[in-house]
């Protein structure tokens, strides 16, 4: 497989009122076309921070970071990234929302909207269309969320926490629904969470960051003997359990 991403000897220092702070250190790891990888580590070890780099809205302080094959060197259309919380204007409709992106950069075509009204079809929002965000659902507004950001058409989705504002039984059913989306649509995803469960139910890889400065632990090849994988089937896996204790021990958390 090509490598869409790759993060080259990624450190970043910032000041604080103590003095400079390290907050990553030689982080190396790539990720390859279709592949859906996710990181994982303490509270504060930087995965954000890693996130906003190699999204271009951070430079390091050293390394470089080429989304297939170009360095980074600000934000690029290459690029889709979803929060923690889902930025649905609620003055605006469902379609409107959906179409935002592509209005900021004034790419609205008779073809983009023909695109934007296959996709909330093909996910089941269609009859919402004129509908406004406070009329849907959590779960619901993150697929919304999760369409306007592949209206742009991006070759990779960074997801900050992207499922951690919902309670637990809706957020099983998001993550059932966003993989088959990004696994449908053929994209490359790269997730930061502190859900080891979720990150091993999701991931092709997980990549274990230690406290700060983050460097990199571990990274595991998640391989589950299930058919038709989805996040709610590789829970039910043996082999799911063995890399919870894994990651667990690894993250070496004390409390």
């Amino acid at each position: 497989m090509n490598e869409v991403v790759e993060v080259q000897n990624v450190g970043m220092k910032y000041q604080s009122l103590n003095g400079e702070i390290t907050a990553l250190e030689s982080i190396d790891f790539s990720v390859r076309d279709g592949e859906f990888v996710s990181i994982v580590g303490p509270s504060g070890c930087g995965k954000s921070t890693l996130l906003s780099i190699i999204s271009g809205l951070l430079s390091s302080t050293t390394g470089t970071v080429l989304l297939s094959g170009e360095k980074v060197t600000g934000t690029s259309r290459k690029v889709g990234y979803m929060l923690q919380k889902d930025h649905l204007f609620d003055w605006r409709t469902i379609y409107q929302n959906v179409m935002l992106g592509l209005e900021i950069r004034r790419l609205v075509t008779p073809e983009a909207k023909v695109r934007a009204l296959k996709l909330l079809r093909t996910y089941g929002l269609y009859e919402f269309k004129d509908k406004y965000p406070s009329q849907l659902s959590g779960g619901m507004r993150q697929r919304v969320a999760l369409i306007r950001t592949l209206m742009t058409d991006p070759q990779i989705l960074l997801l900050d926490e992207a499922f951690s504002a919902l309670d637990y039984q809706t957020r099983l059913v998001v993550n059932e629904d966003i993989y088959a989306i990004i696994k449908q649509e053929n994209k490359t995803a790269l997730l930061v969470t502190h859900d080891i469960a979720e990150s091993i139910s999701m991931s092709d890889r997980v990549i274990l960051l230690s406290k700060r400065p983050g460097t990199i632990k571990n990274i595991y090849e998640i391989k589950l003997s299930c058919d038709n994988r989805s996040p709610l089937t590789a829970r039910e896996t043996p082999e799911f359990q063995q890399y919870f204790r894994e990651i667990w021990k690894g993250l070496d958390v004390h409390v």
